[in-house]
């Protein structure tokens, strides 16, 4: 399976003229001059870049992890420091972080890679935090079928950032535990401390 970089989101390519004007719509409506040179691209350029931010709606995350392998391995496997960008559903604004998966097979495991495509498929999208962590936990569970799945998502959200109570550098964190880490507290420890910056 292509990765989502290769996708776009095909409803944003199909409509782009109609996008590009209702951007310059907004542009107008903000009291900006929409014929100074700055501007004359923008419309076009906003379009092109929300079939790229937005690429995860022509994507079924759970088709990222790609092909299983059956594989008897019963220890912790551990994929963090994944980087993610994602759309506050609320303000439209950028957030964006780091993904840290850990899961403990029982029978099938993924390419590496296919964690970071199910992390792109999931937020290159509209989304919350909350929501991103619990999905991309639930597709693991469901797809790979393990002992136990936890997810730790990290994010810093420019709607906070940059407006509203204006406080950069502030971090959010959500977690997700399916399985065998939701009553296994040494098993989430040894996660925790692995995906720590040491």
């Amino acid at each position: 399976m292509a990765g989502i970089k290769d996708y776009t989101n095909l409803k944003v390519a199909a409509h782009r003229d109609q996008i590009e004007y209702h951007i310059k719509e907004i542009l107008n409506l903000i009291g900006e001059d929409t014929e100074r040179e700055g501007l004359l691209e923008t419309p076009a350029r906003v379009t092109r870049m929300y079939e790229e931010i937005f690429a995860g709606y022509s994507v079924d995350p759970r088709e990222a992890l790609g092909v299983t392998f059956d594989e008897n391995h019963q220890e912790m496997v551990i994929v963090k420091d994944i980087v993610y960008y994602s759309q506050c559903e609320h303000h439209m604004a950028p957030f964006f972080g780091k993904v840290h998966i850990g899961y403990v097979p029982s029978g099938k495991i993924a390419g590496l890679s296919k964690f970071a495509r199910l992390v792109e498929a999931v937020t290159r999208r509209l989304q919350v935090q909350e929501r991103i962590t619990s999905q991309i936990a639930d597709i693991l569970d469901e797809v790979l079928k393990p002992t136990g799945v936890m997810v730790v998502v990290e994010g810093e959200h420019l709607c906070m950032c940059a407006r509203g109570v204006k406080k950069p550098g502030s971090k959010t964190i959500t977690s997700a535990v399916r399985g065998g880490f939701q009553n296994d507290a040494p098993l989430r420890a040894e996660f925790l401390s692995l995906i720590k910056d040491h």
